[in-house]
């Protein structure tokens, strides 16, 4: 069970899933994901519903009266990228980990990301991002996101080979600290990194989807994607960061 405050254990770590129509995904994912920070401890799990019109609220509302996790609604639907935003602006830890809410991003990773960034070296990660091994997809959408990465590398040079992979851990005050828009979560490393923080990337595992459907038609989301590149290799461009000193 998640372990908040009032136990007398702060949550440090805040897990949030932005989730549409997934019914029958969120109550197997929501076990998994505590199992897997139970070692852990100080964590609190933010389901962020956006607009679903199946039974994924009837399915959590058992779990929120038991405080085993927050679920989050949007008024309107407003896509990943803001169920994101609002997970993390609602979220109480000092370190947010996303991932996707069909099951296929593997909660048992999660703990190797947060040895990374939790460390409070100095130089630590301020990001650290997953690359899926051995995708779970179809060839089709295997293909086009291998296209995509090696055109979006080829003008952000962030290092990212996998953007796509929803499991991604770091801190919240920089993540609040970037300019937000939609499709943002595609692009959280060329951000952090635009922004002087140091990234990292580990191997993480990949799952097939067991249920559902995907929310996601290959080409629709290739259009848009060269839109949002396109800004977002502007943004990087006009993002000039500057040393202050004050003076005593």
């Amino acid at each position: 069970m998640s372990i908040y405050p009032e136990s007398g254990q702060p949550v440090r770590l805040s897990v949030v899933v932005p989730v549409f129509n997934e019914a029958d995904n969120v109550l197997p994912l929501l076990e998994e994901i505590e199992r897997a920070l139970t070692p852990v401890g100080g964590f609190e799990i933010i389901f962020v519903d956006d607009q679903s019109d199946d039974d994924t609220q009837a399915r959590l509302a058992p779990a929120v009266e038991a405080g085993r996790l927050r679920v989050l609604r949007h008024v309107n639907r407003s896509g990943q990228s803001a169920a994101v935003r609002s997970g993390v602006k609602a979220a109480r830890g000092e370190f947010v980990v996303t991932l996707d809410g069909d099951g296929q991003n593997d909660p048992a990773d999660i703990p190797a990301l947060f040895a990374l960034v939790s460390t409070g070296e100095a130089g630590a990660p301020v990001l650290v991002g997953g690359l899926r091994r051995k995708r779970q997809d179809t060839l089709s959408k295997r293909w086009a996101s291998k296209f995509a990465n090696a055109v979006r590398q080829s003008l952000l040079q962030d290092g990212c080979t996998d953007s796509g992979c929803g499991l991604k851990l770091f801190r919240r005050d920089a993540f609040l600290d970037l300019p937000f828009f939609g499709a943002m979560h595609r692009f959280l490393p060329a951000l952090f990194r635009a922004h002087g923080h140091p990234v990292a990337y580990v191997p993480v595992n990949h799952r097939p989807r067991e249920r559902g459907v995907s929310k996601y038609n290959n080409w629709r989301r290739g259009l848009i994607g060269v839109v949002d590149l396109l800004g977002v290799y502007w943004l990087k461009r006009r993002t000039k960061l500057s040393p202050v000193s004050e003076r005593l």
